[in-house]
């Protein structure tokens, strides 16, 4: 029986790119000269974390991070948890991003809710960070690729391992 897996996968490389350009941005402005403006990328946490002077600087980083990310990787910043923000030494801000990766088991339930309550003649299965999508025929796989496409659009998703 043909199936495919639903995953949602981090390209680190396209990521710490994003980073590197963004970065390169933020030395070149005219209003961060003299400034602690920054962003580090930790990539075995898989963390952004965004130093400011103050808020207002964070969020002018965050324009330049956020369109840098998305023409690396499509949808790729809807994968950021933003974190608080917090004070450090003096008048310094830092924020914290978190870089989701893999599909968490709410998401999975989701799809799967989805998946069964759609009509379409599948079976999905959770294993692990990923949804595995079983059906009899090619044609059907196709239509739940663009269902799943059409419901979820609030977090990236691929579409992998197709076996027939």
């Amino acid at each position: 029986m043909p199936s495919f897996d639903i995953s949602s996968e981090v390209d680190m490389v396209a990521l710490k790119n994003a980073v590197d350009v963004a970065g390169r941005q933020i030395a070149n402005r005219y209003d961060f000269k003299g400034t602690s403006a920054s962003i580090e990328l930790n990539e075995k946490d898989g963390l952004i974390t965004l130093h400011g002077d103050s808020d207002f600087q964070l969020d002018q980083i965050k324009a330049i991070l956020l369109p840098a990310m998305e023409k690396k990787e499509a949808d790729s910043a809807k994968r950021l948890d933003h974190q608080d923000v917090q004070k450090i030494s003096g008048n310094k801000v830092k924020q914290v991003l978190k870089i989701k990766a893999g599909i968490d088991a709410e998401l999975a339930k989701k799809i799967v809710r989805l998946l069964k309550d759609s009509g379409l003649k599948v079976q999905a299965s959770i294993q692990g960070d990923e949804v595995r999508v079983t059906g009899a025929k090619r044609d059907v796989l196709q239509e739940v690729i663009a269902f799943v496409r059409k419901s979820i659009t609030d977090f990236p998703l691929q579409f992998g391992n197709f076996r027939d």
